[in-house]
């Protein structure tokens, strides 16, 4: 039988954290919460192309734990907009190296500007007394999907 104290932090934690999709954006999956008007994933695979200069496809896949077939798709938005280039890799001929164009690279980074100022401006409005136990939280929650 449920504990009824944590039957009833589990249905606070779950208002909440539908609250917070909802207030930060995360439910609209053409713009990025941080208002950029590109879907999410897209925005998360360039964020993670960025991060690394070069990434084979698998890879992308992996970190975004999306099936290959989607983060296929993802790359060909991506380098339809002219921010991705793919390429074999040299060492695998089944295997797609991905990196970033110039035009990637100045997309990521406005991105990256975005996503900075959106949670600068977030973080502002929680009590300063409280924002290093939000940002543990939010690692400990982070780690536990992991």
């Amino acid at each position: 039988m449920a504990d009824p104290d944590e039957t009833a932090d589990v249905a606070v934690a779950q208002d909440a954290l539908m609250r917070f999709v909802r207030g930060f954006g995360l439910h609209q999956p053409d713009r990025t919460p941080c208002g950029q008007p590109l879907p999410v994933s897209e925005a998360h695979a360039l964020t993670e192309v960025a991060r690394d200069g070069r990434l084979r496809q698998v890879e992308l896949a992996r970190r975004l734990r999306l099936e290959k077939s989607t983060v296929s798709r993802l790359v060909t938005n991506l380098v339809g907009r002219g921010w991705i280039s793919r390429q074999a890799a040299v060492e695998d001929g089944r295997g797609v190296l991905l990196e970033l164009t110039e035009a990637g690279a100045s997309a990521a980074g406005r991105l990256a500007e975005a996503r900075q100022q959106r949670l600068t401006a977030l973080l502002e409005r929680v009590p300063e007394d409280e924002r290093a136990a939000v940002v543990r939280a939010l690692q400990t929650l982070a780690e536990a999907t992991e």
